[in-house]
């Protein structure tokens, strides 16, 4: 977190965080509350694509999948007055994140701790339908651990303000987030 935040309004607010994290739920209604439009970058993906993210894997493997979701978040970062949940490793790439860099949102980092996120995906009924596994440790909490590990120092990098979000129902996230941003 970035001491000292000049809070820009009226650009948008990005929501950032692995699988699992809320960042859907929470951003819808952070949206609501708001009275913007929310987009989810993955939605939005796979409508453009006209295929599910696990196909998209499937088809071409991660570097596709990648590049695609480079275009969405190019094409997102332009938006102003939104809410915008990006899928949990659209930061890892540095053009992306030079883009939300550019567009000067608020990015808020949605913290939640491996054992939660494990929890949360496993009982997501679209996980094993939609979602590939990223490692060949198999999408448990193993493949959790390590890809924390890796992204977390990203998400700090970017991020304007962190939210542990690991004992908060989506409305206590939302409120925590608008109290801590004065939006």
């Amino acid at each position: 977190m970035v001491a000292g935040i000049c809070w820009r309004l009226p650009l948008s607010i990005v929501l950032i965080g692995y699988r699992g994290s809320g960042k859907t739920t929470i951003g819808r209604l952070l949206a609501e509350r708001l009275g913007w439009p929310f987009v989810d970058s993955d939605v939005f993906l796979v409508e453009r694509a006209g295929r599910s993210i696990k196909e998209i894997f499937e088809a071409g493997g991660e570097e596709a999948f990648r590049d695609l979701e480079t275009r969405v978040v190019e094409e997102l970062s332009e938006l102003q007055n939104h809410v915008i949940a990006l899928g949990g490793g659209a930061v890892n790439r540095p053009e992306n994140r030079a883009a939300l860099r550019a567009a000067r949102h608020t990015v808020v980092y949605l913290k939640c701790h491996a054992q939660e996120l494990h929890r949360r995906i496993e009982s997501d009924p679209k996980t094993k339908t939609d979602r590939p596994n990223l490692t060949a440790l198999g999408g448990g909490l193993a493949e959790i651990e390590k890809l924390l590990l890796e992204r977390e120092p990203i998400y700090r990098e970017i991020d304007d303000l962190e939210i542990d979000v690991s004992g908060f129902t989506p409305q206590q996230a939302v409120t925590e987030i608008l109290r801590r941003s004065a939006v």
